[in-house]
């Protein structure tokens, strides 16, 4: 089975924020032709026994649960009728859930908050820790404007040294289903032995280094280029640090994309700094796609 016949799976707590999620998901899930799988984590089971529970009736926990997944299914067949909609209530906490249905998911869908109640401009801890996580891509509603996709008809993708290539062909894909045109931005970096306009002793000018990004730019992304023909493409080099330049564009954007490496045998979070802090400053939906260093 192809990555795209797999689901989208969304994360569900009953909160405002992931029920926009819930809303984000079922367009994803429509607009690929898979179904929607929505996911709720609850421990009650491993804390209440199932002794307990079989002894006593369902907890009022498993009830919420319940209630939660199957009002987030009503919503999406609502927008969807055709869609096919699936639920699970999880006896997991959510990282760790959230992870693992991913290893059988097209894509994951997280709010940037849920039931905590922290303030919407700070990232919460499970969405953080899953996008670090996944093995599939992440999509992370960040921004109030981002709730359904393909408003602005814009996704912006950006491109960093070396192979990107999952970052690259998701960001072409997602263009291609939306009709979108999709912003590639590469920032690079004076060296830092090379003072500001010191071309006649290094023999390197402004115009060398963003001739060379752009080139980088033009390479990294032939294939996808080749396979999405309808995709509209919009280059932008630019000097300065890749978080500012992407957190600048995002505020005209649908989508975010960036890519993390994950490297076998290493533990904790893998997103790496530049995906650290658009997560945290972007305003709007990032999508952190994983790449195997």
């Amino acid at each position: 089975m192809s990555s795209m016949e797999l689901p989208v799976v969304v994360g569900v707590d009953g909160s405002a924020p992931s029920l926009r999620a819930v809303d984000w998901a079922a367009e994803e899930a429509a607009l690929h032709g898979v179904p929607l799988r929505v996911v709720f984590a609850s421990l009650w089971e491993r804390y209440e026994g199932a002794a307990l529970a079989q002894d006593l009736g369902r907890p009022s926990e498993q009830m919420l649960a319940d209630d939660i997944v199957a009002s987030a299914a009503r919503r999406a067949e609502d927008r969807f009728p055709n869609l096919k909609v699936f639920t699970d209530v999880l006896p997991d906490d959510a990282v760790r859930a959230l992870v693992d249905a991913g290893r059988g998911a097209s894509m994951l869908v997280v709010a940037s908050r849920g039931r905590s109640g922290i303030a919407e401009l700070v990232l919460g801890s499970v969405s953080l820790a899953v996008a670090a996580r996944a093995g599939c891509p992440v999509i992370v509603l960040r921004g109030r404007h981002g709730t359904r996709p393909g408003t602005r008809q814009r996704i912006v993708l950006g491109v960093g040294e070396g192979p990107d290539s999952a970052a690259v062909r998701f960001a072409f894909e997602e263009a291609a289903n939306r009709y979108a045109t999709l912003q590639l931005v590469r920032a690079w970096r004076r060296p830092a032995h090379e003072p500001p306009g010191d071309a006649l002793t290094t023999g390197h000018g402004v115009g060398d280094h963003d001739q060379r990004a752009a080139e980088s730019l033009d390479e990294s992304l032939q294939d996808a280029a080749r396979e999405h023909p309808s995709v509209r493409v919009r280059r932008r080099t630019v000097e300065g640090p890749a978080h500012k330049a992407l957190v600048a564009e995002s505020g005209h954007a649908d989508l975010l994309v960036v890519g993390a490496r994950r490297r076998p045998g290493q533990f904790g979070l893998q997103l790496g700094r530049v995906a650290y802090s658009v997560l945290h400053d972007a305003a709007c939906p990032v999508a952190v796609v994983p790449q195997r260093a």
